[in-house]
This record gives structure tokens, C-alpha cells and sequence, in this order.
């Protein structure tokens, strides 16, 4: 990997939420990753780009427990070894997955109530929110979700059953949210309106990891970034400076020789 910066020297100075060191992951005799390096920090959103097949979702199905792997991942310093998909959920790592998985015979309502599970059980013994708060608060971030509280996911736009998908998802209180190609099929203008509401995330306090096919709106948003190719992470950086790159820019914004020297 050639890095723009490297990532002990980031700067940032929070504490590590994720840090996956040397991770690999495989189909059977096929390594899809391969030696993986990467740190998300407390109030970061971290995005790792790269073209369809890079490894990008089965990076994010390792970190999640879902796929078997090689190297290690901790998790506010711990390692996660050994903890199942359950556990890392009820420890307030959460994934939204590429293709939304609502309960599409469901109402938009009891949707977002299986998100609240996880918080309930990891706050059993503590002070949390209860589930009207948590209703609430994700209204109030995606008022289209009220209006149809008592509509079946399934009749829902691809804009709304991706809100429905966050909004679940923060029904979890998470810690750090994995977001994989939350664009995917979307038009252009809810595009621009998801990215919108992923960078206002930050502000409540949830660190992200973002995989996503559209370099140009996760950079937009991302605090740093990292190119994955063909299983390999090639280049890291801040976002402006990976943005900045030229072959960032000709492989993934579009911009060639004569667009960069106009």
C-alpha cells in the first residue's frame, strides 16, 4: 500500500473504536482480502472506496462476524475474536447491509422496533433510553418514517426503505455504524439527501465505517478514506487529500488529464 498518510500518524487523537490489523478473508481456497489494515476513531466517518469486487462488503461481513477471517479485529481496544454476531451487535456495533433486509411484510413501525432490541439489552442493567425516546429521536431525523409508521416496508421507495434501514439501525444506539453502499440503486437527488443525513450522524456522537461504490459523495463526507483494489488497500489518506489524488481522481471521480488541467 502506498499511503497518503500513514495511519499511526493520523492526527486525530481520539479513541480507537476499530482497529483491524492484517485481516484476511476467503471463499473456500479464494482470498477476497488481503491484509487488511484499518482505524476508525471516536467521532470519525472512515469510507473505503473501490470498484465492485474489491473485497469492500466482504471487508465489512468480517468486521461483523459474519465471515470467517484471519488477523485481528478490536473493538474499543478488545479483541473480537471471540464474539459472535450477537455480541457485537449488543455491544453497539451495527451494520446496515447493502441490500437494507427489512421485514418487508412489517409495518415501518415494527421495523424500527427490532432495531431497539440490542439497546434494550446492552442498557438492561443501566439507564438508557426507552423505546418511545428512541422512536423520537429517529423521527425527528427522518420525518418520512412517521408519516408511514403504519405502512408495510415492502410498498416503501428505495429512498425510504434506506432511511427505514438507518433508522433501524440507530434504534441500536450504536457506537459505530457499518454502512455498505448505502447508494446502491438510488437516484441521484436521494443520493445526495442520504449523504446529507450520514454526515449529520456524526454529530450525534456515531462513529461510521462507510463502503461505498460513489467515491465522490463518501469522500465528500468521510473524514479519511482508504482505496481498496482487487482485495488490497493501495492508498489511504485524509478525504481532501485522497479527493485530491490524481488517480483517485481519474479511476473514481471521473476526471482525466484535461478535466484536472482546465
Amino acid at each position: 500500500m502506498s499511503p497518503l498518510a500513514p495511519s499511526a500518524a493520523r492526527g486525530f487523537g481520539s479513541q480507537r473504536i476499530l482497529e483491524v490489523r492484517d485481516l484476511c478473508v476467503g471463499y473456500a481456497k479464494v482470498e477476497a482480502v488481503h491484509h487488511v489494515s484499518l482505524i476508525v476513531e471516536e467521532g470519525q466517518i472512515v469510507t473505503v472506496i473501490g470498484p465492485n469486487g474489491a473485497g469492500k462488503t466482504t471487508l465489512l461481513g468480517a468486521v461483523m462476524g459474519l465471515l470467517p477471517a484471519r488477523g485481528e479485529i478490536s473493538y474499543f481496544g478488545q479483541s473480537l475474536a471471540s464474539a459472535s454476531v450477537e455480541e457485537r451487535v449488543g455491544r453497539g456495533l451495527v451494520l446496515v447491509p447493502e441490500r437494507r433486509e427489512l421485514f418487508t411484510t412489517m409495518t415501518v413501525g415494527e421495523n424500527l422496533e427490532l432495531g431497539a432490541f440490542a439497546a434494550r439489552r446492552r442498557h438492561r442493567n443501566l439507564e438508557g433510553p426507552n423505546k418511545e425516546e428512541m422512536l423520537a429521536q429517529v423521527f425527528a431525523r427522518f420525518p418520512r418514517l412517521e408519516e408511514r409508521e403504519g405502512q408495510l416496508a415492502g410498498t416503501l421507495s428505495g429512498g425510504e426503505r434506506q432511511m427505514l434501514a438507518l433508522g433501524r439501525a440507530l434504534m441500536a444506539q450504536p457506537a459505530l455504524l457499518l454502512l455498505d453502499e448505502p447508494s446502491l440503486g438510488l437516484a441521484p437527488l436521494v443520493v445526495r439527501e442520504i449523504f446529507n443525513i450520514i454526515a449529520t450522524l456524526k454529530a450525534s456522537g456515531v462513529a461510521i465505517l462507510l463502503v461505498e461504490q460513489n467515491a465522490r459523495a463518501a469522500l465528500q463526507v468521510a473524514d479519511y478514506g482508504y482505496v481498496l483494489e482487487t482485495g488490497e488497500l493501495v492508498l489511504e489518506g485524509a478525504s481532501r487529500d485522497l479527493a485530491a489524488n490524481p488517480r483517485v481522481a481519474a479511476t473514481y471521480l471521473g476526471q482525466g488529464v484535461a478535466e484536472r488541467g482546465a
